[in-house]
């Protein structure tokens, strides 16, 4: 005999939870399940434990860097990689107990442990039990892609998540992918010491960005001794004793890199693929992800899909908001949609950069009549203090309108200094609003007025 909820949620993501809360909240009776750990991939194997250890390489990068600030270290910096996964794992963990803790003491909610399957549109099992409910929110995520390739059966790869499990040095990592993941490892473990090669199929980094973005994280890239092996059309593994062949069909370069390790960071899949949806009739594209519609509703009615599974965002913020999104519409008679979104993201290289909007690409594409404005991280006094002057900040804006359309900011802060243009952008106001405000000395945010005063039209090219 099933038990019987309001709602249902499978998942403990980003979107979930919350959900959680505002649903039993509201009076519900809720049942939120977990197959695995409490907090999903931004808690787990994402941002928190990447980016924890994303400040530990900062900290070695800077010590190495001490004499340019006058600091002389007597010692050579030594970094502890057994130290540092256990600094990543104790927040990891912290974070992790907090929500499974957040949870289990939430009135009108019960938490399962398994794995959840339909039965039919209304019916979940979970191991031999039966839940049932009118409402149910899928939230179960995504993992890594592990592609075909020749000879990758035949070594040991490493993806996000099992990399969170290297608590040593690898003499040589070799990183397939130059986009998000791949650089944000490989500038990291280059600054714990190890060498590092990525390699990317496409003839740059990055592709989704604008070729000045590109190039210019290249750069920064290189110049910390990071190989990059760009065209490469034709990847494949062997062994050789202890290391590792890959074979890359390049324009340029040696057409084999040897290597200790392989970190495979090609995209990533929805979890889709083992929850019986073909039972409850929820309809998914061809890549596997759940289709909704702009207030996240399935195929189906009743059930939702919130997060990584539905392909309208692969980021924590944007599932958070997913689920806000669905809360509003159910609880507020506030009919909040995915499309009112607009896209931001960071990339967390160091420096990192900030993105809000369409590219300056996109905006060409567009043939919208547009301006833009750009300034060297170089003329930024605050970079220049803090001895961190590689990058740029970026602008773009309707030239008939005068709302901004889109940013990048490459540089120090520019994952927080993004901000201040993305409020602007939602309140929909002309970018003389940010150009006319008078900002803090020194600071990087104070440029932007000043880049704003300086706009171009942007050249369309014949």
């Amino acid at each position: 005999m099933a038990i019987t909820y309001d709602a249902i949620i499978i998942g403990t993501g980003q979107a979930g939870p919350f959900l959680a809360h505002r649903l039993a909240g509201s009076g519900m009776r809720v049942a939120i399940i977990e197959r695995n750990l409490f907090g999903g991939t931004c808690v787990n194997t994402g941002c928190i434990p990447t980016k924890t250890m994303v400040a530990s390489a900062y900290a070695a990068h800077l010590a190495y860097r001490a004499s340019d600030f006058g600091v002389d270290i007597a010692v050579a910096p030594d970094v502890n990689m057994r130290r540092v996964s256990a600094r990543k794992d104790a927040v990891s963990e912290k974070s992790r107990t907090a929500v499974e803790a957040g949870l289990r003491n939430l009135e009108n909610c019960t938490v399962y442990q398994g794995h959840a399957r339909f039965e039919s549109p209304r019916e979940l099992s979970v191991g031999d039990l039966r839940l049932t409910a009118e409402r149910i929110f899928i939230n179960v995520g995504g993992r890594a892609v592990v592609p075909q390739m020749p000879g990758l059966d035949q070594i040991e790869c490493l993806t996000n998540s099992s990399m969170m499990s290297v608590d040593f040095l690898p003499r040589h990592l070799i990183i397939v992918g130059g986009s998000y993941v791949g650089l944000e490892f490989g500038q990291m473990f280059r600054r714990f010491g190890s060498e590092v090669t990525i390699i990317e199929m496409a003839p740059r980094l990055i592709q989704r960005e604008d070729e000045d973005v590109s190039a210019a994280i290249q750069e920064i890239l290189e110049r910390e001794g990071i190989r990059l092996r760009l065209n490469a059309k034709c990847i494949a593994f062997s062994k050789l004793g202890e290391e590792i062949i890959a074979r890359v069909d390049c324009a340029s370069g040696d057409r084999e890199v040897s290597g200790t390790h392989v970190l495979l960071a090609v995209g990533r899949r929805p979890n889709t693929d083992d929850l019986g949806l073909e039972k409850a009739g929820v309809k998914v594209n061809e890549r596997g992800y759940i289709q909704v519609d702009d207030q996240l509703r399935s195929s189906v009615p009743g059930i939702w899909a919130l997060g990584d599974c539905n392909g309208k965002g692969a980021f924590t913020h944007t599932s958070y908001n997913d689920g806000e999104i669905v809360a509003a519409n159910l609880l507020d008679n506030d009919p909040r949609r995915v499309s009112d979104r607009i896209t931001t993201y960071a990339l967390y290289i160091d420096p990192p950069l900030g993105r809000a909007g369409l590219t300056e690409a996109e905006v060409r594409k567009s043939g919208r009549r547009a301006l833009v404005g750009k300034r060297p991280m170089t003329r930024v006094a605050r970079a220049v203090e803090k001895g961190e002057t590689q990058g740029f900040m970026k602008i773009v804006v309707d030239a008939e309108t005068r709302e901004i359309l889109g940013a990048a900011i490459l540089g120090v802060g520019g994952d927080e200094v993004i901000h201040s243009i993305l409020d602007v952008m939602y309140a929909k106001a002309p970018y003389t609003v940010i150009q006319r405000a008078v900002h803090i000395h020194p600071t990087v945010s104070e440029l932007i007025p000043t880049m704003l005063g300086d706009l171009q039209p942007l050249a369309f090219s014949h």
